[in-house]
């Protein structure tokens, strides 16, 4: 079968590591990423299914490996060759379609008993990432074992597999997976309470779906946003946020919106409740610790990396940083409902099929700048086979 592989390279990695820093975030280079002709992955036990992938999201995550920018944290937690994809929305034996959920946790991994975050329902921080009968992987398309949805076939476990209603698109089903995400973001914001004011850095696929998410979930007064393009600022003001600004006037909207004043060094006085980051990177969390209130939160939820930060302002204004990785399957059950609700297939802007793959990469990478959104590898044709 045709399948998208990452190879363990040093060299391939290296080059895109360069290349990525020469294009300063322009575009995506592919040096580890190829084509090939590969068998189908083995069933890892006899309660696992195949799946045949329709569509294939492109994450800002798997843009990040592809260019040799994601952090080496992960190297424990992936196993090579790997078949990126988990945004997947695929056919079953039985001509059933379903959404994969793809964190590989202790049921997958077939450990027993499971760990205690596991126990609790918290997937999500599985502690058993890297062992069971399965090679190390955060989730299906970062392990050798169980293959990903760029390409032909996968496997998953049952537990991974949520059904897809039969009035459902198969493009309103690829966004599942990312408004999972951003569900689980939402309520981590509507556990703390009501907000009188949140503010959301970035506009991209995440961005727009927590917007999307915060409103669905969420008690917010007055709910900030900020976009570069033009038809993301569109889509933030229609999926709920009340002003979307340009990155570099969020500051001047925080202040007037607050009342804040604003010290010498451009330091606010005051600043909004919760600052929801979708970028993760030196510029965005910079922002954000800019505008957060004292004593107020910022979450984490676009995949950081290597940064540098002047952290004093965390510390003398009680800021507090968390992370937001992931989801659960109650975020996967919400964002299916939430998708329809708020019309996310909207969001799929270009399909590419696997053989197109640089030109899908670099689509991918340069959405904003592009007028698109979501970009997906479409493998219907290979699925009918």
């Amino acid at each position: 079968m045709k399948a998208l592989r990452i190879e363990r390279k040093a060299a391939k990695f290296a080059a895109a590591a360069v290349a990525g820093r020469l294009r300063a975030g322009a575009g995506a280079a592919v040096g580890p990423l190829a084509l090939a002709d590969v068998d189908e992955p083995d069933l890892p036990g006899g309660d696992w299914m195949r799946l045949r992938p329709l569509l294939a999201g492109i994450c800002g995550s798997d843009l990040a490996t592809i260019d040799g920018r994601s952090s080496r944290y992960f190297e424990p937690i992936v196993s090579f060759p790997f078949t990126p994809g988990h945004e997947v929305v695929g056919r079953l034996h039985d001509d059933s379609r379903a959404v994969l959920v793809p964190v590989l946790s202790c049921v997958t991994r077939g450990i027993d008993p499971v760990c205690r975050a596991c126990a609790e329902g918290r997937t999500n921080h599985c502690g058993r990432i890297a062992f069971g009968h399965l090679e190390p992987g955060l989730q299906s398309g970062y392990c050798t074992d169980t293959g990903g949805g760029w390409s032909a076939s996968m496997v998953a476990h049952p537990s991974q597999l949520l059904a897809v209603p039969d009035d459902f698109s198969d493009e309103a089903a690829v966004m599942v997976e990312p408004t999972a995400c951003a569900v689980h973001a939402a309520r981590r914001v509507a556990a703390a309470g009501p907000h009188r004011t949140v503010a959301v850095v970035g506009a991209g696929t995440l961005g727009l779906l927590t917007i999307a998410a915060l409103r669905a979930e969420a008690t917010v007064g007055t709910l900030l946003a900020t976009a570069k393009h033009p038809h993301q600022k569109t889509l933030a003001s229609a999926l709920g946020a009340d002003q979307v600004v340009a990155p570099r006037e969020l500051a001047r909207a925080v202040r007037s919106l607050t009342g804040s004043f604003v010290l010498d060094g451009g330091q606010l006085t005051d600043g909004v409740d919760v600052v929801v980051d979708c970028v993760g990177s030196a510029d965005s969390l910079a922002q954000a610790l800019q505008v957060a209130a004292p004593g107020g939160e910022v979450l984490v939820v676009g995949m950081p990396g290597h940064t540098t930060l002047d952290l004093t302002t965390l510390w003398h204004r009680e800021t507090a940083i968390r992370g937001c990785y992931a989801y659960t399957r109650p975020d996967f059950e919400r964002a299916l409902t939430l998708v329809v609700e708020a019309g996310l297939d909207r969001l799929v802007s270009a399909t590419y099929p696997l053989a197109r793959y640089t030109e899908a990469i670099e689509h991918a990478a340069n959405a904003g700048a592009r007028g698109a959104v979501k970009v997906a590898f479409d493998l219907r044709k290979a699925a009918r086979r």
